[in-house]
């Protein structure tokens, strides 16, 4: 497997390979052990929808050391990480809508972790084995709601507050990745994934200590300097070496 995505005809929804802007539709259960049909499958009517649904969100805060400096708040000694509602998701090419205007709502560019097996108390040095892939997302967070409460979940779940795809990487090594973020073709967050506090596979195994992940888990891995306020009619591109990149608009 490569880049894995999920999408829609009518009313079929289904995962498929994506190889040089085809798709070959997966047999199978692609957490498994799948096979992909031979020929490509024509595109015309084909949506692209969220890559996963997962049974949870992960978020992991503070977890580039640039953006605890400039959140003013310290180093965390052991990851931080609060639920997302899987509501929030909405995939590449979807609209992000401020729900209250009169608050500020910030882009966060994320690299995200896609468990691929069930897994419960694993150590970091086996957790590549339950990773299924890799893809780009957005964590979408009022600050002003975000300043005022002492937990995160309802700044950062409001509907169309995790953009996510639009696809899987399968073969990717997340430890020095290159990770942009750009808002209206301004290159806004310019950072790497080896600046993580706690990189993919001790995020893993940290928090399969604490709950157990199932396949389609999402880990959003943290953000690094440079977030920012967005407004209505803003695009948003999320550039990650290796995957396709994830765009978005603002309402």
């Amino acid at each position: 497997m490569a880049a894995i995505g999920r999408f829609q005809k009518g009313d079929d929804i289904f995962y498929a390979k994506v190889v040089d802007g085809e798709i070959y539709r997966v047999r199978g259960d692609v957490f498994g052990s799948p096979s992909f049909e031979r020929k490509p499958m024509k595109l015309k009517g084909v949506r692209t929808l969220t890559p996963v649904i997962p049974s949870k969100i992960i978020a992991v805060g503070l977890n580039y050391a640039d953006h605890a400096r400039e959140s003013g708040k310290p180093l965390p000694k052991e990851p931080l990480f609060w639920l997302k509602a899987t509501s929030s998701l909405i995939p590449d090419g979807g609209k992000i809508e401020i729900p209250f205007p009169n608050h500020r709502t910030d882009f966060e560019a994320e690299l995200a972790v896609v468990i691929g097996r069930r897994i419960r108390n694993v150590a970091p040095a086996a957790a590549a084995r339950y990773i299924f892939g890799f893809t780009s997302a957005e964590d979408i967070s009022d600050r002003t709601i975000q300043h005022r409460e002492s937990q995160w979940a309802r700044a950062k779940s409001f509907d169309t507050f995790t953009p996510l795809g639009p696809y899987i990487e399968t073969k990717i090594d997340p430890q020095d990745l290159t990770i942009q973020l750009f808002q209206n073709g301004q290159l806004r967050q310019n950072s790497s994934t080896s600046e993580l506090i706690f990189n993919c596979y001790q995020l893993v195994s940290f928090i399969s200590t604490n709950m157990t992940l199932f396949p389609g888990d999402v880990i959003l891995t943290g953000t690094p300097s440079g977030v920012g306020p967005i407004k209505s009619g803003d695009r948003l591109e999320v550039r990650i070496q290796g995957l396709a990149p994830l765009i978005n608009s603002v309402k």
